[in-house]
């Protein structure tokens, strides 16, 4: 996939909307794009994280000690937690149809959000979220 086309796709994710061409260009020169097929494990409860991954298509589910937590689609992302906090996996991310993800490594992450600093506001927000919904089991 061409880096016009993902940039445009990251146009499209809630997270980048706001960004500008320059600067969804420079995003997805830091990112690789990974087609995975249903039944792969994304994230592994527990592991160190060590990229940051948006779902540009497809369905992933969050399982936390073999309990589906929540779904994930086309435009949301997970694995800011770890790479935010230092803090292992909490929980494992499978994939449930052929989907399409971006992955973006952790010193590359952390040089996106030093170049785009209004990102730190959708992360903000969907750790509050993640974090509030811990007991229903749903941090992912």
């Amino acid at each position: 996939m061409s880096r016009d086309r993902v940039a445009e796709q990251l146009a499209r994710v809630p997270m980048f909307a706001d960004l500008s061409k320059k600067h969804l260009q420079r995003v997805s020169s830091l990112a690789t794009v990974v087609e995975v097929e249903p039944g792969r494990v994304l994230a592994a409860q527990g592991d160190t994280g060590r990229e940051f991954v948006v779902v540009l298509s497809g369905d992933v589910e969050v399982c936390r000690d073999g309990e589906v937590l929540a779904k994930r689609s086309d435009g949301d992302f997970f694995g800011e937690i770890a790479l935010l906090l230092d803090k292992p996996r909490t929980a494992s991310v499978i994939a449930t149809s052929p989907s399409t993800i971006l992955v973006i490594e952790a010193r590359d992450f952390k040089a996106m959000l030093q170049e785009n600093p209004e990102l730190y506001e959708p992360l903000i927000k969907a750790i509050g979220e993640r974090i509030v919904l811990r007991d229903d089991h749903n941090l992912a």
